[in-house]
């Protein structure tokens, strides 16, 4: 059994990484200016994969209904305000995108899950749903209980077989970047073994963990502050969600006359 204190740690971590980007709340009396939104640029190589996804092309080339089912963890939302969330905002970029298309979105959070508990339920998922597109986030969970990074490919390896199997184009999304948690987890082993699986077999993985990071670096987000609140929670989501919609339409190689 884990001592008292490595649960507490547990814990803390927990608070820091699956509430993540949602800090105090705002002061009374505060009564500055919004700031500006920040840019949410991004380098191309981060918006680009050398994989497909077929099923979506023929969706979009076909006139159906794009069907996108998002199973994450609890940093795939905002307590309280899911619309707010990177899945709501890729929805909506997905629909100015592609105006002549019908965009169905749904999340299936697994917030307590690790890949391998979660690959166990992949294929009822699809079968209930019927998504045209998985997008699959993981990789936190396993993090922060620091399981075996090759049982953890494993998991991850199995999840995409089924899917794939079931007949669902997938788009791996890794760990969000944290630098408040760096020295309290290993973050690269995941990070390396997602990249292992989504290269073995030909699916674009969104290099989430990278993109934040360089945020952070570039000075949009301060992710170091505990200050901010629900409002820097907000804008990350907001340029996540723009530019995973970027990068499905990237990887589904729909092309201006797909898009307009």
């Amino acid at each position: 059994m884990k001592s008292a204190r490595t649960m507490l740690g547990l814990t803390l971590l927990a608070a820091c990484l699956t509430a993540g980007l949602a800090v105090a709340p705002a002061r009374a009396g505060d009564t500055a200016e919004p700031a500006p939104p920040p840019p949410c640029d991004v380098p191309a190589y981060l918006l680009s994969s050398d994989s497909s996804l077929p099923k979506v092309t023929d969706a979009i080339k076909s006139n159906r209904t794009l069907n996108v089912l998002v199973v994450g963890s609890r940093s795939s939302t905002i307590q309280g305000n899911e619309a707010s969330a990177y899945p709501a905002t890729l929805q909506e970029a997905l629909k100015e995108a592609l105006p002549s298309s019908t965009i169905d979105l749904s999340v299936e959070l697994q917030g307590k899950s690790t890949a391998e508990e979660t690959a166990g339920t992949l294929v009822k998922l699809v079968e209930a749903k019927k998504p045209t597109l998985v997008i699959w986030q993981t990789g936190t969970v396993d993090a922060m209980r620091a399981v075996d990074p090759d049982d953890f490919r494993t998991a991850i390896n199995e999840g995409v077989v089924a899917l794939r199997d079931a007949g669902t184009d997938v788009v791996l999304v890794n760990l969000q970047y944290s630098p408040r948690t760096e020295t309290m987890i290993s973050a690269p082993p995941y990070l390396d073994n997602m990249k292992v699986v989504a290269q073995q077999h030909d699916v674009p993985l969104f290099d989430r963990f990278a993109i934040m990071k360089q945020w952070s670096d570039a000075g949009y987000f301060d992710l170091f502050s505990t200050s901010h609140g629900v409002d820097l929670a907000k804008k990350v989501h907001a340029c996540l969600g723009r530019a995973l919609a970027k990068f499905v339409i990237d990887a589904a190689h729909l092309g201006p006359v797909q898009q307009n």
